[in-house]
C-alpha cells in the first residue's frame, strides 16, 4: 500500500531550509543560462506511478482530490521540471533549468537523510539540445563542480549507458515487445534476470482465458497495445482494482503477453547478453571490450559506441579523467525513463549505496509525458543535505 499524504513541512519556504551554500549554487547555474524552476509541491500522481518505476510507488505520499483524481507531493523534480516545460512557450526548443526545493518520499533504510519523509534537492534539467553527448559531459561536469562547492573535490564517478544495452538487444533476433520490455528492466535488475531466464526457457506464461487478448498483444507497439487495454478497461468502467491504477492494470496484461510471446533465447545469445553485462573498468578499455564482444558475435554496436567514447572525450576535456570513472554495462539507476547516460557521484571514501550527485538522459520522458515529438533531455539531482554531511565530515 502506498502512504497516504502525512509529511508536514511546517509552513517554511523551501528557500529557508537550504543554506547558504545552496543557494549559492542555484545562483551560479542562473548565471550560466539556467533558469530557476519552480514547480508545484502537490501533482497528479499518474506521471510517477507510470513513469519513476518500482523504486518510487511504494514510497509516495499519496492522497485523493474530491473529484477523485489521486494527487501526490512530489517525489522527484524531473518529472515537475518537464511538465512545465511543456506547458510552457518553450516547448520543443532548446532549455536549461534548475532547481532546489524539496521532495517527499520514504527513505530505504531509516537511517539515511530524510529519514522524515522529505528532503531538499537541487538539480538541473536540459531539453532540446542537438549535441546530446556535449549536454551529457555538462552534466557530469556540473556534478563534479557541485560536490567540490561542497568540499568534495574527488567524488567516486560510477558511470553506465542504458543506450549500448539498448544497441545490443536491437541486435538480437527477439520480438519487439521482448525487445522493448529487456530494456525497461534493465535498470531493475532482478526482474531482467527474471526476464532473461525466462526467455532462456521458451516459456509461456498467462491464464488460460487470456490467451487470445495475449496473443494478440504480443507483437504489438508497446504505446499503442497500452494506449488499447486502457482504453478496453476505461470502456468496461473500471478505474481500480486492488489499489491499482487503470495503466498498471494495463502494464500487467502487457507483462504477461511479453511473457506469453514464446520466444526461446539461444544459449550463444544468452552468453552474448551475459558477456555484455560483464564489461567494467576504465571507459576506454569498456569500448575497446565491446567493439571485439561485437566483433566476434557479428553484430553491430558502433554508433552508440562511438556516441559512448565522443562522450568520454569531451569529459576528458573538461578536465575530468576518464581513468577516475568506474563504468560497467550493467549499472543503472532505478528509474524506467532513462534512455542513455546514466551516473551517481560517491563519495570516494566511502562504499555505500548513498549518491551524492545522481542523474542521466531521458529522451524518451517528454513523449510518454505527451510531447508530439520526441524532445532529447538530460540532467541531475543532487541531495543538499547528504553533500553537506559528506563535506563537512572531511
Amino acid at each position: 500500500m502506498r502512504n497516504r499524504c502525512c509529511v508536514m513541512t511546517n509552513n517554511v519556504a523551501p528557500q529557508t531550509l537550504a543554506d547558504a551554500r545552496a543557494q549559492a549554487l542555484i545562483a551560479a547555474y542562473e548565471r550560466a543560462g539556467y533558469a530557476r524552476a519552480e514547480p508545484a509541491t502537490l501533482l497528479p500522481a499518474e506521471p510517477f506511478l507510470d513513469l519513476s518505476g518500482e523504486d518510487i510507488r511504494g514510497r509516495m505520499y499519496i492522497t485523493t482530490d474530491a473529484a477523485g483524481r489521486e494527487l501526490c507531493l512530489r517525489p522527484d523534480l524531473t518529472i515537475p521540471v518537464a511538465r512545465d516545460y511543456l506547458a510552457s512557450p518553450a516547448r520543443g526548443k532548446a532549455a536549461n533549468f534548475c532547481y532546489l526545493g524539496l521532495v517527499f518520499r520514504q527513505p530505504r533504510n531509516a537511517g539515511a537523510v530524510g529519514a522524515g519523509g522529505q528532503f531538499m534537492q537541487a538539480g538541473v534539467e536540459s531539453f532540446g539540445r542537438a549535441d546530446t553527448a556535449v549536454a551529457d559531459a555538462e552534466m557530469i561536469a556540473l556534478g563534479v563542480e557541485a560536490s567540490s562547492h561542497y568540499g568534495v573535490p574527488a567524488p567516486q564517478i560510477r558511470m553506465g549507458d542504458v543506450a549500448l544495452f539498448a544497441a545490443l538487444v536491437a541486435a538480437l533476433d527477439l520480438t519487439p515487445t521482448w525487445r522493448h520490455r529487456l530494456v525497461k528492466d534493465f535498470n531493475r535488475k532482478a526482474t531482467l534476470a527474471r526476464d532473461l531466464e525466462q526467455l532462456s526457457l521458451g516459456a509461456t506464461l498467462g491464464r488460460p482465458e487470456y490467451q487470445g487478448v495475449l496473443a494478440a498483444l504480443a507483437n504489438s507497439d508497446p504505446r499503442a497495445a497500452r494506449a488499447l487495454v486502457t482504453d478496453f478497461l476505461s470502456i468496461a468502467g473500471i478505474a481500480a482494482v486492488g489499489g491499482r491504477t487503470v495503466g498498471e492494470i494495463a502494464d500487467r496484461f502487457l507483462e504477461q503477453a511479453t511473457r506469453g510471446a514464446g520466444t526461446h533465447l539461444p544459449r550463444e545469445t544468452g552468453k552474448l547478453i551475459e558477456q555484455f553485462l560483464a564489461i567494467h573498468g576504465e571507459p576506454e578499455r569498456a569500448a575497446g571490450a565491446l567493439r571485439a564482444l561485437a566483433a566476434e558475435a557479428g553484430i553491430s554496436l558502433g554508433g552508440a559506441i562511438d556516441h559512448f567514447e565522443r562522450r568520454i572525450g569531451l569529459l576528458a576535456a573538461r578536465g575530468i579523467d576518464p581513468r577516475r570513472i568506474r563504468f560497467a554495462t550493467a549499472f543503472g539507476r532505478r528509474f524506467d525513463y532513462y534512455t542513455g547516460l546514466v551516473f551517481e557521484l560517491h563519495d570516494e571514501r566511502s562504499d555505500g549505496n548513498d549518491q551524492l550527485v545522481a542523474g542521466g538522459r531521458y529522451d524518451g520522458l517528454l513523449t510518454q509525458l505527451g510531447a508530439p515529438d520526441p524532445i532529447a533531455a538530460v540532467g541531475f539531482a543532487i541531495w543538499i543535505e547528504r553533500l553537506a554531511a559528506c563535506g563537512a565530515a572531511r
